[in-house]
């Protein structure tokens, strides 16, 4: 690509990897995203270069004959990034594990696209799964994963939990290997309430892509240090809603696993599919072999851990003790069968 202006640039730690974010503006909003920045001297497993160009003009022409010939690239220059994520069209050059966009407000591409991306493509090289999860762990290190439909209560959950006690691990996303949950460290999103209204405006956050929340790190919201990882004990699908009957009840791993195949699969969850096949080449032979080890993996996941389903309000502190003692025990069999827990 030659030499581009870089103004300023963030290099990230996401615990098991790195990303180091160059871009031609002075500040930029999507550092905000990440709450932890990598350690001096290590090298980053990816680069992304974004170059505003309503700060520097490039052609578009040129920039379309170099852009990347892929599906992905395609819905790039139409203004289509990832699932609801829309903005004006942008273009995308990759070369090995650098990739470059050009576009304006390029925010949302970095966490709602590049971070997906680069999660999935480093857990199929080293044996992980990808999962959409938030979780928490116990004193002892036993970790809750959380996983759930949009608006069913997984940050509220999270963020009660972390409130009273237990230590954050993750907010959006988990690379699971062997039982183990390896956090992504990122900013929170906030809402605006009494609990957090004070922290909002002292720390001036910045606006989520979303109107009307917040982005903070998690070092500001909960006590204690956040933690790097857990042994999966439990995993809770969080289906809040005050219109149905409240319940917090034992489900199958086979019912967990189902759901999870839908609501909390990486590649399933942010229609990754296509961007999969061409980190293999387009080589079928790799890119099922990659959906089979998923497979195993997350029916191995479910199977090893207690499942809940959860329709409670953990903002009733009596709830929340209840709920937590319970994810908290040591007992019971991880593969017993469904039934309710508390009234």
């Amino acid at each position: 690509m030659g030499t581009l202006p870089v103004r300023s640039s963030r290099h990230v730690d996401l615990n098991l990897l790195t990303i180091r974010i160059l871009t031609n503006l002075e500040e930029f909003d999507g550092y905000a995203y990440f709450s932890r920045d990598a350690p001096a001297g290590r090298e980053p497993d990816h680069e992304i270069v974004c170059i505003d160009l309503d700060r520097d003009r490039y052609d578009p022409e040129v920039l379309g004959a170099l852009s990347d010939g892929t599906l992905r690239a395609k819905r790039f220059r139409s203004g289509y990034y990832l699932n609801h994520i829309f903005g004006e069209p942008a273009y995308l050059v990759t070369e090995g594990r650098r990739s470059y966009v050009f576009g304006r407000r390029l925010e949302r591409t970095i966490w709602p696209y590049f971070v997906k991306r680069i999660l999935t493509d480093f857990a199929v090289d080293h044996g992980y799964l990808h999962l959409k999860a938030g979780g928490f762990t116990f004193e002892d290190g036993s970790a809750t994963l959380l996983v759930g439909p949009n608006a069913g209560g997984k940050t509220v959950f999270l963020s009660q939990a972390c409130l009273d006690g237990a230590r954050f691990l993750t907010n959006t996303h988990v690379l699971v290997r062997d039982g183990e949950a390896h956090a992504v460290p990122s900013a929170v999103r906030v809402r605006r309430s009494p609990q957090f209204d004070e922290l909002i405006e002292g720390h001036g956050l910045t606006p989520h892509l979303e109107s009307g929340d917040f982005v903070a790190a998690p070092e500001l919201l909960f006590p204690g240090t956040p933690r790097d990882h857990g042994r999966v004990r439990t995993i809770v699908i969080t289906d809040y809603s005050p219109d149905r009957p409240r319940a917090f009840e034992r489900i199958t791993a086979e019912q967990a696993g189902l759901f999870l195949a839908l609501f909390a699969d990486g590649v399933v969850n942010y229609g990754l599919k296509d961007d999969l096949l061409a980190h293999h080449d387009g080589d079928l032979g790799a890119f099922t072999a990659s959906l089979a080890a998923m497979r195993e993996q997350l029916t191995a996941l479910v199977e090893g851990a207690r499942c809940y389903r959860a329709n409670v309000d953990m903002l009733d502190p009596s709830v929340r003790k209840e709920v937590l003692a319970e994810l908290a025990s040591a007992g019971g069999r991880p593969d017993t069968g469904s039934g309710p827990v508390h009234p």
